[in-house]
């Protein structure tokens, strides 16, 4: 779950506003479909679910082909999407708004799949209270949901980036950052937070669990392509519900299927529930719609907006956070109602929640 530094962003959020207005829209009928994922606790389901055939039968039942392809690079597959070279892909709610909406890329939010409610978290050095962040420095991926998770925590205190010194760092060099003696605060994610926890004198001091509901993880697709191909929707959504029916049973089916979730993420079957602990999934369509349709939603979603304008990531030259409409469930718009680019529909999660899918 992670954004990229704010140089990169720059030239990115200047080469997708090309992109969106020399790529054809995408309005056609189409057989073949593709989908990107990339590794983490909420989305390890996209890959089981392929490997086990879950989503060719859903596909077979729609007279459709669905090509579900793993990524290595989170934003990296992200940017495919933008790009066209995917009809689909995971993404947190703030990834999704600051990549291919701002992009130009009109986008719906198909599946609500979990929010973090734990896994993202702010940790100290020998220091106990939140607090004690003031005036230090605090390694974290720039411009990520991390970045997102301490401005959060810093508003609890009335503090803001201004009390802190934030020096970006790539994930892959975290916890070995963690270990120097220049470091005194980290902001992470799982299983890296799991990592930096087992080391004595690490303590969490404020995480995505004192913020329910905001770092939400989504499948996401594109709206022309939704609208024009409604079997897409159907299929995607029908092979997840039947993946979370498996993957939350108390079976021997449901414990295979964590445990391989949790091998292919690199952990092991403990491991991988104790990341989906910290993880609130909606295993049922009825939950996840609850969500999407909540008077909460566009709060948060005002929140993240206000923290891509911010930081300069709603596009060059915008003059405030509504220049990118989002659109909810009961007609609600937030920001440019003739520039709705992020939707938030609850159509195919509630025909699977009716059992009509």
């Amino acid at each position: 779950m992670k954004l990229f530094t704010r140089t990169v962003c720059s030239f990115l959020i200047a080469t997708l506003l090309c992109i969106a207005t020399t790529t054809p829209a995408f309005s056609e009928e189409k057989k073949q479909f593709k989908l990107a994922w990339s590794i983490y606790v909420g989305w390890m389901p996209w890959g089981w679910a392929s490997d086990q055939g879950i989503v060719k039968k859903w596909a077979d039942k729609y007279g459709i082909e669905i090509e579900v392809v793993q990524f290595n690079d989170y934003i990296e597959s992200i940017n495919q999407y933008t790009a066209g070279a995917f009809d689909g892909v995971t993404a947190t709610n703030m990834d999704t708004l600051a990549i291919p909406s701002v992009g130009g890329v009109d986008t719906t939010a198909l599946i609500v799949g979990d929010f973090s409610n734990g896994n993202d978290a702010v940790i100290l050095k020998d220091k106990a209270s939140l607090a004690d962040i003031k005036g230090l420095p605090v390694n974290l991926v720039e411009l990520s949901v991390s970045h997102y998770l301490l401005a959060r925590g810093l508003d609890t205190l009335g503090l803001s980036e201004k009390d802190i010194q934030v020096i970006n760092t790539s994930d892959a060099d975290m916890v070995a950052a963690y270990t120097t003696s220049d470091v005194q605060a980290v902001v992470t994610w799982n299983p890296l937070v799991a990592e930096i926890l087992a080391i004595p004198g690490a303590n969490k001091v404020f995480d995505s669990s004192d913020i329910p509901g905001e770092i939400i993880d989504l499948t996401v697709v594109n709206t022309q392509t939704l609208k024009d191909n409604p079997a897409f929707g159907k299929a995607l959504t029908g092979a997840w519900y039947e993946t979370m029916q498996i993957m939350s049973s108390n079976t021997e089916a449901g414990k295979a299927a964590r445990a391989a979730m949790g091998q292919a993420s690199g952990t092991d079957l403990k491991g991988y529930e104790g990341q989906l602990a910290a993880t609130k999934m909606f295993f049922q369509p009825v939950d996840a719609v609850a969500l999407a349709a909540s008077a909460t939603l566009p709060k948060t979603m005002d929140a993240v907006r206000t923290f891509l304008f911010d930081h300069g990531l709603m596009g060059e030259g915008a003059p405030s956070a509504d220049v990118v409409g989002i659109l909810f469930p009961d007609g609600q718009v937030l920001g440019d109602q003739g520039n709705i680019k992020l939707r938030f529909d609850t159509d195919f999660m509630g025909l699977a929640a009716a059992g009509k899918l």
